[in-house]
């Protein structure tokens, strides 16, 4: 049975942050989130501009109605704004036997108080010594061990005092320690990982979501903790460029990563299928080959585009030799690439042999046509790049085909671009049949 979660925290008006971010995360891990609202949050990128604490018997409300029905298999806490919260939240999770994953959150990361001074020593009294774990940034760590964290060494004098309030494991979140996370549960475990220039906003929340999820399906707290920390590096990896402050993380990013990427090797696959079926197409293959590729959405690089990593070639028809792979061929994803610069929709390309014929085929099926001259190119550019760039720019626009008369040792070619594989091979099998 899929498991139930449940956060009690704030809400983030701005989506960024608080229940919003851990829902995202809930439900990105497969286990079903639940919640107890806190807090309301007049929030954006910017900060934080007013909060309206709910009355308490509004949060132990929320509380009760979700375990009255739900199996919680673990919760998790974010923003408790006061000392009068921290202890009804407390008094909910004792009661139930809960166990709980606590984020001791004190100030939101695109700026703006979110605890009240007077409430750390309930938090450190009341709620810490019933966490399975505390997932502390090393700002909050400062505040609940008294020890000015600057390296990793006195992140592991932090973690052994902010043990010793009774969780039975710090986690030292390491967003403002070279990336590193410091587990402490009796033992040190440092956890590693590339450090992101992107916006955070939320990914304290999310980091915390992720190791209440993992935890809930079973993970042991080290595994959770690792597999908690992949996550939220890859959703401040794929965060949102929105708003005018900090951006906020993305939980289901890798999700939407994964699902372009096959969305993208399934489109390749059929084109190449429809390109092998066609009868004639092995006329307009040219003698260095064809090749097809498509690009994910905001593709940046020749491994974000996937092709065929051999080529399409003439043997007894049009055969396709080598699998289909992200980062298969330089030429057609630098082509993509290219006229992705000028529309980011038109993500799919492929090379066809030139010939005055298939030109003429061209114009009698509406197609746009421009082209380029390689005598004009530059020294020390990519010619595939420079070329499709150079058309581009005089056409106005990314027209349906890019064809240059090659030059020495250059075979001419022409290039057909879409907004996928498949409808580039479906221009290509047109050209085909309107020369038979």
């Amino acid at each position: 049975m899929k498991k139930v979660v449940m956060t009690i925290a704030g809400s983030d008006s701005g989506g960024g942050a608080g229940i919003q971010a851990d829902l995202k995360a809930f439900a990105a891990l497969g286990v079903h989130g639940t919640c107890a609202i806190t807090s309301i949050t007049a929030q954006n990128t910017l900060g934080v501009q007013r909060t309206y604490d709910l009355p308490i018997d509004v949060i132990t409300a929320q509380i009760e109605a979700v375990l009255s029905d739900f199996d919680v298999a673990y919760a998790k806490t974010g923003m408790l704004s006061s000392s009068e919260i921290i202890r009804a939240v407390a008094q909910e999770i004792k009661k139930h036997k809960i166990p709980v994953v606590v984020d001791p959150v004190m100030v939101a990361e695109a700026g703006g108080s979110l605890l009240k001074d007077d409430a750390v020593s309930v938090l450190m009294e009341e709620l810490i010594p019933l966490a399975k774990i505390i997932t502390p940034n090393i700002f909050e760590a400062e505040v609940l061990s008294g020890v000015r964290v600057k390296d990793k060494e006195s992140a592991k004098l932090a973690a052994r005092k902010i043990h010793d309030l009774g969780a039975d494991g710090v986690l030292i979140t390491g967003g403002h320690l070279d990336a590193v996370d410091i587990l402490y549960d009796g033992e040190f475990t440092f956890i590693p990982s590339e450090l992101i220039n992107k916006g955070t906003h939320g990914a304290g929340c999310t980091h915390s979501a992720a190791l209440t999820a993992y935890l809930a399906k079973g993970f042991a707290l080290k595994d959770a903790a690792i597999k908690a920390k992949e996550f939220v590096t890859a959703a401040i990896a794929g965060g949102a460029d929105v708003g005018r402050g900090t951006n906020p993380v993305d939980g289901v990013a890798a999700i939407r990563g994964g699902a372009e990427r096959y969305r993208v090797m399934k489109n390749l696959q059929d084109a190449v299928l429809m390109l092998e079926k066609c009868e004639g197409f092995s006329a307009l293959i040219p003698e260095v080959g064809t090749n097809i590729g498509m690009a994910l959405p905001n593709a940046t690089d020749t491994e974000d585009v996937a092709a065929v990593v051999g080529r399409i070639v003439r043997i007894d028809g049009a055969r396709v030799v080598g699998n289909i792979d992200f980062g298969a061929s330089k030429h057609v994803a630098r082509v993509i690439l290219a006229a992705m610069k000028f529309d980011e929709n038109i993500r799919g390309a492929i090379n066809i042999r030139y010939s005055p014929e298939v030109l003429s085929a061209c114009k009698k099926l509406g197609f746009t046509i421009a082209s380029f001259d390689r005598k004009d190119e530059p020294r020390g550019v990519s010619t595939m790049e420079w070329g499709t760039m150079q058309a581009i720019e005089s056409f106005g626009a990314v027209p349906d085909a890019i064809y240059d008369l090659g030059g020495i040792g250059k075979e001419a070619m022409v290039r057909m671009f879409g907004r996928t594989a498949t409808e580039v091979a479906k221009k290509a099998i047109k050209i085909c049949k309107k020369l038979e």
